[in-house]
């Protein structure tokens, strides 16, 4: 189950990413909701920021043996627990922002996708 809700929330913040990126205003959401419209400037963040997200939901869908590994299990395994780390990380910030959309949207997801992760490290 936590592989699905995991995966369920890394795809809604890679729709996020994509829908950023086509200039839809949710810049409320990322970044301290300092851009409503991400200035196109910026929209290559969001290219990373897609490109992580999508590698994301690999680890996890591989790390929980939904689809195969195409890495070793020991990096696998460390994948993992980064982006456990990585979504706490993501966490503190988001619950700091000055967006209350992000504030009160993205740390709960943060939260639970870094549970997520680290229940898939544990049974690994």
């Amino acid at each position: 189950m936590h592989v699905v809700i995991g995966s369920i929330l890394l795809v809604a913040v890679i729709v996020l990413s994509v829908l950023l990126l086509c200039g839809l205003p949710l810049g409320d959401l990322t970044m301290g909701g300092r851009h409503k419209v991400w200035p196109k400037n910026m929209r290559p963040i969001a290219i990373g920021q897609l490109v992580i997200q999508v590698f994301a939901l690999y680890v996890l869908l591989a790390g929980g043996k939904v689809i195969p590994s195409f890495m070793p299990q020991g990096l696998l395994k460390f994948f993992v627990i980064l982006f456990s780390v990585v979504f706490l990380g993501n966490m503190i910030m988001n619950a700091f922002s000055n967006s209350k959309k992000e504030k009160y949207i993205m740390t709960p997801a943060s939260i639970i996708a870094a549970v997520c992760f680290a229940i898939v490290a544990l049974k690994m």
